[in-house]
């Protein structure tokens, strides 16, 4: 029998890695967003009552192995179809060597019955290789899995992977509308910076400077009726594995799709590229709470599909050609 003591000890080594990589590497709002996850997993941890059978809580404890808390790479989360990303990794820092798992879903916290079953899978990222060093973050692959959920508030998620003894527990908060562009909805038409406006290196945090991705603004594609894929990130100020290679892994796809007539667009994220001065225009334009996203937009000015935090080359590829081509 596990108990909820030690589902309480690996639930706050999680928040730790998790709080030092979206505050330290993932830049954006940290602060309000890492106040919001102190609060959820704190109130999902404790409770001094026997597990409900059928609970969240009594899976936990049937089970025996480790428990650990999930590292989620996303955070805007609203009803309808949600893409959860996540890292799992055992109480010694290290992560869990799966490919597959099995994911329940309850609406409330540890003590709510699962009411939703979905799969989970251990996607390589495809793009890392300009990534230099290694931290708690330090991964080739992500875990994925699409979530449907319908109606907003708190849901906790129990992963268990396969031909593993670890169980991995976290907690998202559904909200009625994304804070971002939803799908369906027309792209802001940001007039950002490209090398029409200066040197690459006044424009990007890339090193080597990423020109084939400053070529365009977002207005410009637009006005010209041609679809993109734009992204949001800061290389230099992103370190971390769970969103430094998303400028990479969109410079991959452009290369493999050669001459589609996509376009590929990459918008920095800080005022002046200096994180003292708060967030830019173009990420205010389009409401982004913190970063990297990836966009869609079609011919008509339409977004077709997202992605928030760390998104793959295979599922970025054959989101461009599902949705852009």
């Amino acid at each position: 029998m596990r108990t909820l003591a030690r589902v309480r000890r690996y639930l706050s080594l999680g928040l730790v890695l998790a709080l030092a990589g979206l505050a330290a590497a993932c830049g954006g709002s940290a602060g309000a967003d890492g106040a919001a996850i102190v609060e959820t997993v704190e109130e999902i941890t404790t409770s001094a009552t026997p597990a409900p059978a059928g609970s969240i809580r009594a899976l936990l404890d049937e089970k025996p192995g480790e428990d650990v808390a999930l590292v989620f790479g996303s955070l805007d989360f609203a009803v309808g179809e949600n893409r959860v990303t996540f890292l799992v990794l055992r109480s010694s820092g290290e992560l869990v060597d799966a490919s597959r798992a099995r994911v329940s879903v309850a609406k409330g916290d540890l003590d709510a019955k699962p009411t939703l079953d979905a799969t989970a899978e251990n996607l390589p990222v495809g793009a890392t290789e300009k990534l230099g060093g290694a931290d708690d973050f330090d991964a080739p692959n992500v875990w994925v899995t699409h979530l449907e959920l319908d109606a907003p508030g708190p849901y906790t998620l129990l992963v268990e992977l396969e031909g593993t003894d670890v169980q991995a527990v976290g907690q998202i908060e559904v909200a009625e509308s994304a804070a971002t562009p939803a799908i369906g909805s027309t792209a802001p038409p940001s007039d950002n910076p490209t090398l029409a406006d200066g040197f690459p290196e006044d424009i990007t945090t890339a090193t080597p400077p990423d020109v084939e991705l400053l070529r365009y603004s977002v207005k410009e594609s637009i006005d010209d009726r041609v679809p993109f894929v734009v992204v949001f990130a800061t290389p230099k100020f992103c370190q971390s594995r769970v969103c430094g290679p998303v400028v990479d892994v969109v410079d991959k796809v452009r290369l493999g799709l050669g001459d589609s007539g996509v376009r590929f667009i990459h918008v920095e994220i800080y005022e002046g590229n200096d994180p003292s001065k708060g967030f830019n225009r173009w990420v205010q334009e389009w409401n982004l709470p913190t970063e990297p996203y990836t966009f869609l937009v079609d011919g008509d000015g339409i977004v077709r599909a997202k992605f928030e935090g760390l998104v793959t080359v295979g599922e970025l590829e054959e989101a461009v050609r599902s949705r852009l081509l």
